[in-house]
């Protein structure tokens, strides 16, 4: 499985997913400011690969660091902020940025040294339980599936999401392992389209039989009949269990309610914000018009033309059926059910 994120002697190495599927090209990123850049522009994307990028980056900044010792709190504060202000939906880059600051604060005190080699230490840990938690996601979510099911996902919530394996095409690749699966149909997923950009490629990489639709012909595939189950990731769950997703994520769960097609979000806990009360809360990302206005760098419209381009939506808990994670699957009442397994955890 293709490598999303490694270090490399003094730098960290990030796979540019904007030249995908053309060019499997990494970047080399010798500062945070290069990795929170790399975040902003969507080389790095999916919300638990955007968190230990993040995570990297603040590792690579305190190493980077040759100030003082008395200013060192007031240079991570601020590298901190860089790396927050890169995408504020993804909640999971929060919560990375918050385990790194608890990290630099035990450490503190320990020689410059100690506390580098502190923070890699941390960052590559995140790393490795990203992809055991997304296996687990995986393996957890085929036990919901009987038969050679057909899967209708959008964006892209796959390794190239992850630091391995995928949350939603995680369960896919369980699915598949186990003989489950028929065919995945995949949304392009305008405006960046990352369905047909990325999850097309990473699945056909593994094999996996898998027929790409532009995203409104969702209705008419499900109308036929050729949909078993939705499967999509999350950038982040609010307490209830409403979930921002991919734009167009809303309109699939709404599609599916009414063909009664079973719509799971696949997610580890750390997207869950236990402190939102509910998915009017969850701030949505508004990026540049230009990713409407054009495709691959060409203009298919006015150019001057007024644009809207939410990158994501939110789906209500009432049209989710399930939420996978690592703990196991959580249903309706999800405000509970979130709940237990945060404390448990």
């Amino acid at each position: 499985m293709i490598a999303t994120i490694r270090r490399e002697n003094q730098q960290v190495l990030l796979l540019d997913q904007n030249l995908l599927p053309e060019e499997v090209h990494y970047q080399p990123c010798q500062t945070h400011e290069e990795v929170a850049e790399a975040i902003r522009s969507l080389k790095v994307r999916g919300a638990p690969l955007i968190g230990v990028s993040a995570a990297f980056g603040m590792a690579l900044a305190v190493q980077n660091y040759n100030g003082s010792e008395a200013g060192l709190p007031a240079y991570y504060d601020e590298a901190e902020r860089l790396m927050a202000s890169t995408r504020p939906t993804a909640v999971n880059l929060f919560w990375a940025l918050r385990r790194m600051r608890s990290c630099f604060q035990a450490a503190a005190k320990s020689s410059r040294e100690q506390l580098v080699s502190r923070l890699w230490q941390e960052a590559e840990a995140m790393y490795a339980e990203d992809i055991e938690i997304n296996t687990r996601i995986g393996d957890h979510g085929q036990e919901l599936l009987d038969g050679e099911v057909r899967i209708m996902t959008i964006c892209n919530a796959g390794a190239l999401a992850t630091c391995g394996y995928g949350t939603a095409l995680g369960v896919i690749r369980s699915a598949y392992r186990e003989r489950k699966l028929n065919r995945v149909w995949a949304c392009e997923t305008r405006p960046v389209l990352q369905g047909a950009r990325l999850t097309i490629w990473e699945l056909m990489q593994d094999k996996i039989p898998v027929t790409l639709i532009t995203d409104n012909m969702a209705a008419a595939v499900m109308r036929q009949e050729s949909i078993d189950a939705v499967v999509v990731g999350a950038d982040r769950i609010a307490a209830n269990g409403d979930t921002a997703n991919k734009i167009g994520t809303y309109g699939l769960a709404v599609l599916a309610a009414h063909h009664k097609i079973p719509f799971y979000v696949a997610a580890p806990l750390s997207t869950v914000d236990i402190e939102l009360a509910n998915g009017s809360l969850i701030p949505i990302e508004e990026r540049d018009a230009d990713e409407v206005r054009m495709v691959r760098g060409q203009y298919i419209t006015v150019a001057e033309v007024e644009v809207f381009n939410p990158a994501f939506d939110v789906t209500p808990h009432e049209l989710i059926t399930g939420i996978i994670t690592e703990a196991g699957v959580i249903k309706s009442p999800f405000a509970s059910g979130l709940r237990q397994v945060l404390e448990v955890k």
